[in-house]
C-alpha cells in the first residue's frame, strides 16, 4: 500500500507565487507537522509557491527530509483577467470541466496536470508515504479525479491547511479520507 497525504497550504498573505504564510499560517504549519509526524512520511513534494513550501517545511525538517518541488502542483490559473465574479466562474469551471475563462486552464486540464504528479509519485520506488502540498482549487480537482463528490461546494469548505489521505494498492486507488487538524501544537 502507498499513502499520499494531499495537503492544502496553510493561511497565506495572498494568492501570488511569493505570498508568505501569515503568523496564523505559521502556527498551522507547526500543527500540521505535529499531525503528520505521527505518520511514517518518507518523501515530501510541494508546489514551488512560497506558502506551500513554508507549510511543509516544519514537517520536512522534523523528519529529516528534503522537499522536492514540482511545477505541476502550482495553483490553477482560472483566468489572466481580473474577474470580480471569479467565484461564479470557478463554480462554472467545476460544472463544465472543459470550459475555461480567458487565459485560464480548464478544470479537466488542471485535474490531469495534478493527477499526473500523483501517478509519477506512485511509480517511484521506495516511497510509501508521501506528503504532497498544493493549493485549494487544484487539490479539489485532484480529489475529484478519485471521488466525483468533490466540486465547488467541497472547495468552499476546504480549510487552510487541509489534509486528505489517499490510499493506493499497486498504483490502484482504494479510498480517501480527511484527516482532522487539532487546534494546538
Amino acid at each position: 500500500m502507498q499513502t499520499i497525504y494531499l495537503i492544502r497550504h496553510a493561511q497565506a498573505t495572498g494568492q501570488g507565487p511569493d505570498a508568505a504564510l501569515t503568523p496564523q499560517g505559521e502556527v498551522q504549519a507547526a500543527i500540521l507537522a505535529d499531525l503528520l509526524h505521527a505518520f511514517p512520511v518518507d518523501a515530501v513534494v510541494s508546489s514551488p509557491y512560497l506558502r506551500a513550501m513554508q507549510t511543509i517545511r516544519p514537517l520536512a525538517q522534523r523528519a529529516g527530509l528534503s522537499v522536492t518541488t514540482d511545477d505541476r502542483l502550482q495553483e490553477r490559473v482560472l483566468s489572466t483577467l481580473d474577474l470580480p465574479n471569479w467565484r461564479d466562474l470557478l463554480k462554472r469551471s467545476f460544472e463544465e470541466p472543459d470550459w475555461s475563462a480567458e487565459g485560464g486552464e480548464s478544470g479537466r486540464t488542471a485535474m490531469n496536470r495534478g493527477v499526473s504528479v500523483l501517478r509519477d509519485i506512485l511509480r517511484t520506488e521506495g516511497q510509501r508515504h508521501i506528503a504532497v502540498v498544493t493549493h485549494g482549487n487544484l487539490m479539489t480537482l485532484m480529489l475529484q479525479a478519485f471521488d466525483s463528490s468533490f466540486g465547488y461546494d467541497r472547495w468552499e469548505r476546504l480549510a487552510n491547511p487541509d489534509v486528505y489521505r489517499l490510499l493506493f494498492d499497486q498504483g490502484q486507488f482504494q479510498r480517501l479520507d480527511r484527516l482532522e487538524m487539532t487546534q494546538s501544537p
